[in-house]
């Protein structure tokens, strides 16, 4: 019987980042008994944790790729169930792809290691679009190829294949929510692991020109970080030990479109710089969620124009 996540003690590894420290709010709304947060602060901030450490959540700077650390979390919280959002971003495997990859992989395995023990009993596995590389048919549903084409989304796969054979072999409970394309508040915007809409706030609030790399062709499907955590809770409890999901809204849009409208929002008419396409860089994301609604029904999720507002707004009063 899967533990009901109200009532439980969970703990949220990579909790302090942009996603992760919404679902921490979220949780605790949800009636969570206790959340314990593990985050190495690689690109995690304990300002994204302000308000739910006033209200009793735990903070470990630590890192789950270290076995020992795992361990003393274990024994001292009774943990019901992981959900495991460790990462390293994915601009950063392009500086050191071995350890982008390693972190992928290695943190999952001392998950199911630890689960597989009995320490707890659900583990909830943030994975992502990236493992697909571009599309090959559309729209991308999860019968789609695994072709990854960056180290970060190649240790992704891997976790991925290692969490459906762990469950098979040991009947963990454990399930994968493959998230598209999130953005909203609390997103890196500072340096190469920024993502491109917080970085092209940023530079335009900052008077410096914004980029589109390549053609500005290449195509994401964007989705509101509320939409992807508002799907994750009603996924939890209609998940099968072993499967996956995509999360997406059919928000596909052109890079060259996004930095565009932020542009327009901003009231923004200088310079656009045009720089070389990234190696390795995804054309085309376009995802299927026939499935997501399948699941949990009709979804209402955010329009990308709303979103985008919205995102770039709270930046504004943010960013300083």
């Amino acid at each position: 019987m899967r533990p009901k996540i109200n009532g439980s003690n969970i703990l949220v590894t990579g909790g302090a980042g942009f996603i992760g420290s919404h679902l921490v709010d979220r949780l605790l709304s949800e009636g969570a008994k206790s959340i314990v947060v593990v985050d190495n602060m690689f690109a995690g901030s304990e300002s994204n944790l302000q308000k739910a450490i006033s209200k009793g959540v735990i903070l470990y700077k630590d890192d789950i790729e270290i076995c020992s650390s795992l361990e003393y979390i274990f024994t001292n919280h009774n943990i019901d169930i992981v959900f495991n959002l460790a990462t390293k971003a994915l601009n950063y495997s392009f500086v050191n792809p071995k350890n982008a990859f390693d972190t992928n992989v290695n943190g999952v395995l001392n998950l199911l290691e630890f689960q597989k023990k009995g320490f707890f009993k659900t583990l909830v596995h943030f994975s992502t679009s990236e493992v697909y590389g571009s599309a090959v048919y559309e729209p991308m549903d999860e019968k789609h190829p695994i072709f990854p084409t960056t180290a970060y989304a190649a240790g992704k796969a891997a976790a991925d294949l290692a969490l459906t054979s762990w469950v098979k072999m040991f009947n963990l409970d454990a399930f994968i929510v493959r998230p598209f394309n999130n953005y909203g508040p609390r997103q890196n915007y500072k340096g190469y692991l920024s993502g491109v809409i917080p970085i092209t706030v940023y530079k335009i609030l900052n008077g410096i020109p914004p980029e589109i790399h390549g053609d500005g062709k290449q195509s994401r499907d964007f989705i509101y970080v509320y939409d992807t955590i508002d799907s994750i809770m009603k996924l939890y409890s209609v998940m099968e030990a072993g499967d996956s999901v995509n999360i997406s809204s059919k928000n596909q849009t052109s890079i060259s479109d996004v930095i565009h409208k932020i542009a327009n929002i901003m009231d923004y008419k200088g310079d656009i710089i045009s720089k070389e396409a990234r190696v390795s860089d995804v054309k085309c994301h376009n995802a299927s969620n026939s499935k997501l609604i399948s699941l949990i029904g009709d979804v209402d999720n955010t329009t990308f124009d709303d979103g985008l507002r919205q995102t770039v707004n709270w930046y504004k009063e943010n960013i300083k």
